[in-house]
């Protein structure tokens, strides 16, 4: 499994900056931010003017891969920009949230509609789409993700499975991932206090401080034999940036260690 950090930790920094913080950390790669209104360290609108060869130049300099790239949105121009760029860059996987409304049946369905169509959109780039069970939107735990992938044969449809929110959902992840395995193509990770609805403040979210049982889920995620992209995604507000890269070192020490008494590193 390759460990790589979501550039939106050091949403009040330059990329140049984040890419050094998770390369002194020891991460195998990057996540790119791209979200409208918290964290577009790749200006989807810019993205093939100006940013393509100084991000493949930072990649080569940090010897970071580019593992993934967060977009958020659903929105069908968004995401097409988001493609080319992704196609672009080389980067495999576009991350999504759901939208719409947890425990709303039309909801649900217009957002398996949706994803049916973007996905459809992505395999034009080449690229695979992937989305995750999100609290308080229409695709918010186990089996409304089960939903969705019966629904969506895609070869370019694909899970990015984040325990917090499954956990916040009042299940196990540890659990959960092995009932989606067959269709997860990459994995936010990050800790939390309780059960929220929120995730807790971003010290909080480095994983082996709270409450959910990580090291069980990686196991869960070596029996599978997942192999993809294991991506640090932390939010909250503004750190300095000491703090940020010490959240993202204390994150990687964990997760790495796991993995290596595992076997799965």
């Amino acid at each position: 499994m390759k460990l790589g950090v979501n550039t939106v930790l050091f949403k009040d920094f330059s990329l140049r900056e984040a890419f050094r913080a998770i390369a002194n950390a020891g991460y195998d790669g990057v996540e790119l931010s791209a979200i409208s209104g918290m964290c577009e360290h790749l200006v989807l609108d810019d993205c093939h003017k100006s940013q393509v060869h100084g991000i493949l130049a930072l990649s080569k300099q940090y010897k970071l891969e580019l593992l993934s790239m967060e977009a958020a949105s659903l929105d069908e121009g968004r995401l097409e920009k988001a493609f080319a760029a992704a196609q672009a860059l080389g980067m495999p996987v576009v991350n999504v949230g759901p939208g719409g409304k947890a425990g709303d049946e039309q909801s649900l369905l217009a957002t398996i509609e949706t994803l049916k169509a973007r996905a459809d959109l992505a395999a034009k780039y080449d690229v695979t789409l992937c989305v995750k069970a999100h609290v308080g939107n229409a695709i918010y735990n186990t089996e409304t993700t089960l939903r969705a992938m019966g629904a969506i044969d895609s070869g370019s449809f694909g899970i990015d499975m984040d325990p917090s929110h499954v956990f916040r959902a009042g299940e196990k992840p540890e659990v959960a991932f092995g009932q989606v395995a067959a269709r997860v193509k990459h994995v936010h990770i990050r800790d939390c206090p309780d059960g929220g609805p929120s995730p807790g403040t971003p010290s909080q979210q480095a994983c082996g401080r709270g409450q959910i049982d990580l090291y069980g889920y990686m196991e869960a995620m070596a029996a599978a034999k997942y192999d993809g992209p294991v991506c640090l995604e932390v939010i909250g507000p503004s750190l300095a940036y000491a703090d940020a890269a010490i959240i993202a070192a204390e994150s990687f020490g964990y997760m790495n260690a796991c993995l290596k008494k595992i076997g799965a590193r």
